[in-house]
Parts: structure tokens; sequence; C-alpha cells
């Protein structure tokens, strides 16, 4: 038999849950912590490239923000070829994409140049292809670990963001921004490359409904589901608008901690602290999440994350000490870092294994599309009132919008009948 087996199909021994799932875990974690740098290097080396271009703070911003649009809108391209071809071949061509946009970073005559290798090859076609598809991927190899191992892949994210800025700023200030970005360039492009060869297998879900036996059936049971009482594309859309609703919010003291502090007098030192605390906090959330997760489910994972980010939110309202800051960011952390894994987790739950890939990236495109608006909505009510007290306020309100249809959702499915909740199909091989 398995001389007869299609090439990209996973073999009897590559089960979900199985010890080959695990190292396929681990392999998962390695590439996105590399595939994620992206997302901050550019942070690290805003000042450099200010000074050397000659530009103002708002034009050296720029590349970090098309980047992340980059980003978001790559997630859904790249989940896309994920369900087509399998998770290995967006990962080499995002390890390409990566290697060859810092190295052209890294050569950039101007902030134009900069700003289309940032946005494109780092963004859109490098990073975009280690997170929402190799979330997506992570769904389909487990069952009952399902949660924990999502929050384990998704964590990679967050330690990204804890080892490579400090690691770049020593770089930039020992050899200069441009050999810095060089040097990512040749680690990440042939890292990368060299580990998503280990990932050919597809989930075996994905590669039974491949089949041409089971490919009329599978479209069959894909057209029957409706998810939560709804058509497949309104329980996306909901999903959608409550992902962007809740990273409207989450984006208020993530993005602003640091000029919130140094408005408070304490310095932008104290408030990068802050920032460091709450990502590592947040790691701890996505692990600690999976348990919960595998326990309760998707839906009530992601009720429970919006309702305790809305509490740390509201613990920001009276505070402006430097160590009840630094409490309110650890339990800020704490709080939300488990709620953007909880939407792939319901998705797989609900919805047909073969299009993981894409609807898993599309909403997680959305959660980056939230950060990117809730960023500059904050500042923009900072500007209009002059106080962060409101922005903080409208952080609660759009947080109430995602446990409103968080809740909607949950009860719609408490309401049908157990032999026609959605969840049941979809999660069969």
């Amino acid at each position: 038999m398995a001389l007869t087996r299609k090439p990209g199909t996973a073999p009897a021994s590559h089960q979900p849950d199985s010890r080959y799932a695990m190292w396929r875990l681990l392999l998962t974690l390695l590439i996105m912590t590399i595939g994620s740098s992206g997302m901050y290097v550019v942070a690290v080396v805003i000042p450099a490239v200010q000074a050397e271009f000659g530009i103002d703070r708002a034009q050296a911003s720029l590349p970090y923000t098309l980047l992340m649009i980059g980003f978001a809108a790559g997630g859904m391209l790249m989940g896309r070829l994920a369900d087509r071809f399998g998770i290995m071949w967006p990962l080499l061509g995002g390890s390409i994409a990566l290697g060859l946009g810092y190295v052209a970073c890294s050569m950039a005559t101007g902030i134009a140049t900069f700003i289309v290798a940032q946005a494109v090859l780092v963004g859109m076609l490098g990073s975009a292809a280690a997170f929402a598809p190799l979330v997506a991927d992570t769904s389909l190899w487990f069952e009952r670990r399902r949660g924990i191992a999502v929050g384990i892949c998704a964590s990679g994210n967050y330690i990204a963001g804890a080892i490579w800025p400090p690691i770049v700023q020593h770089f930039v200030d020992t050899a200069g921004w441009r050999q810095a970005y060089l040097g990512m360039g040749i680690f990440c492009g042939v890292t990368m490359f060299s580990l998503a060869l280990l990932m050919r297998a597809r989930p075996p879900a994905v590669a039974a409904a491949a089949r041409p036996a089971a490919a009329e059936a599978t479209s069959a049971v894909s057209a029957s589901l409706r998810p939560f009482g709804f058509s497949l594309g309104t329980a996306q859309a909901l999903l959608c608008v409550a992902s962007t609703a809740c990273c409207v919010a989450m984006a208020m003291p993530q993005v602003h901690i640091v000029a919130y502090c140094t408005d408070l007098g304490f310095g932008a030192a104290r408030g990068a602290q802050m920032l460091s605390l709450m990502l590592a906090c947040g790691i701890v959330s996505r692990v600690v999440s999976g348990f919960i997760c595998d326990r309760i489910g998707g839906l009530r994972t992601l009720m429970l994350g919006s309702a305790l980010q809305g509490l740390a939110l509201l613990l920001f309202l009276p505070v402006d000490g430097l160590v009840p800051l630094f409490v309110v960011s650890a339990l800020f952390g704490l709080f939300q870092g488990g709620i953007v894994p909880s939407y792939a987790i319901i998705v797989r739950e609900y919805f047909p294994p073969a299009e993981v890939g894409a609807r898993v990236g599309t909403v997680l495109m959305f959660t980056m599309l939230g950060m990117a608006l809730g960023g500059w909505m904050s500042g923009k009510v900072f500007d209009l009132t002059g106080s962060y007290h409101s922005a903080f306020i409208a952080g609660i309100a759009w947080n109430l919008l995602n446990m409103g249809i968080a809740f909607t959702l949950w009860w719609r499915v408490g309401r049908r009948p157990p032999s026609s909740t959605p969840r049941t199909a979809a999660s069969s091989p």
C-alpha cells in the first residue's frame, strides 16, 4: 500500500495526536518563531532608517504599517495555497520571499524601496506563510489535545517578539542596520527553508477528503453544514467581525503602553519593560488557554478570554502608578493571549477540514486589521481628547461587541439539537 500512496498524503502511522504529530508541532513552533521575525525586526530599525534616509517619524513608521497590512492579506492567500497543495509549499515559498525581502531591505536606496520590500516580500509573501497556515495545519493534526497544540503553535509569534528585537538591536549597534538585515535574510531564509522540507505530509482528514472517491461526499457534507445555524459565509463573516472587534480593543494597551507611560512621566524605558512583560505573559496565556480550550471548547474559551480582556481594560482606567501599571499590564497579557488561537479552534470545530487553511487565514487576517485599526484609532482618540482615558473606554466598547457575538454563537449552538451540530461532521476524518 505504501507504494501506491499519493505524493503529499500522510502514511498510516501519521495520525492525529501521534508521536509524529508532536514532532511536527515542535517543527511548527521553530518555523513560526523564525518566520514571525519580520513583524518585529522593522520596529527595531526605525530610528536608524529614519536617520539614514532623512525622513520624519511618520514616514519611518510606514514600513511597519504596510508590512502588517501585507501580513494580513498574505495569511488568507497562503491559507488557500496550503489547503490546495499542503503546508510545505507555501512555507518553502515564504522562506525564499522572507530571505530575499531582508536582503532587499539591506540594499534599499530610499524609503520607497524599503517599504515595498517590507510589505510585499517580508510581510505578504514571507512572514504570512509562517502564521495563519501553520495554526490551521496544527489544528488538523490534533483531536484530543487540539487546544494546547494550537496554543503552543501560536506562542511562536510571541516568542519571536521576545527573542528577535534584542538580537537585531545588538547587530544594529555593532554592525549597522543594513548588515543586520543581510544576516537575517541569510539565516532566516536557509533555516526556514530547511525546516519546511520536513513538513511534506498532509493531515489525514485533508488527505482523505482529497481522494476522488471521497471528494463528492465531502462536497455534500460541506454544503449541508450550517455552523451555529448560519450559512458558511454568514458564520465566517460573524467570526471576522468578532476578531476585528477583539483586536481593536487588544491594540490599545499593546500599541500605546510605551507612549502612555511616557505621558505619565515614567519614561519610554519603563513602557518598553511593561510591553515585554505583557508579551511574556501572553505566551503563558496561549499555553494555558489551550488547556482550557481542550476542556470547554473554542467558543467558551473565546467568551472567557473576551470577558477577562474587558476586565483588564477596565482596570487600566483608575491606575496611574508605576507598580499598579506593571501589575495590570501583566494581567492584560495573561487574559488576552488565548483569544486569537481560539478562533482557529472554532473554525476547526465548525467548518469543513478541507477549508480550514483559507478560513483560519481569513479570520486571522481580520485580527491583524483589527490591531492596525485599533492602534490608529487609539492615537486618534488621544489627539482629539488629549488623554488615553477615552481610548480605553472605546476599547471596552469594541470588546463588548466581540463578547456579544461570541455569546450569540454560543447561545445558538446550545439551542440546536446535538445531532444537527456541524462540529461532529466537521471533525470527522
